[in-house]
C-alpha cells in the first residue's frame, strides 16, 4: 500500500470537517426545526405563515441550497490552499 502524502491527508481532513459541519446544519434545520421544534416555532408568524410550517415546507430546502453554495466556496478555497484547484 503506497504511503499517503501528508498534504493530501490534511486536505481530506478539512474536506470531511466541512462536510460534517454542513450536514449537521442541514439536519438541524430540516429535522430539528421542521419536525422536533415545529410546535414552539409555530408560535412565531412571518408573513402570515407559522415559522415551523415554513421550515418544514420551504425553509429546509432554502437552507440546503445555501449550503451547496457555501460548500462550493469552501472547497474552492481549500483547493487553492492545497494547490489542487482545477484552474
Amino acid at each position: 500500500m503506497p504511503k499517503q502524502d501528508p498534504k493530501m491527508k490534511a486536505y481530506w481532513k478539512k474536506n470531511l470537517q466541512t462536510l460534517f459541519v454542513l450536514l449537521i446544519i442541514w439536519f438541524t434545520v430540516s429535522f430539528g426545526f421542521g419536525i422536533l421544534l415545529v410546535e414552539p416555532l409555530n408560535t412565531i408568524q412571518i408573513g402570515g405563515y407559522k415559522l415551523g410550517f415554513w421550515f418544514a415546507q420551504q425553509g429546509s430546502i432554502f437552507v440546503f441550497v445555501i449550503l451547496i453554495f457555501i460548500y462550493v466556496v469552501r472547497m474552492n478555497k481549500l483547493d487553492k490552499e492545497f494547490d489542487v484547484n482545477e484552474e
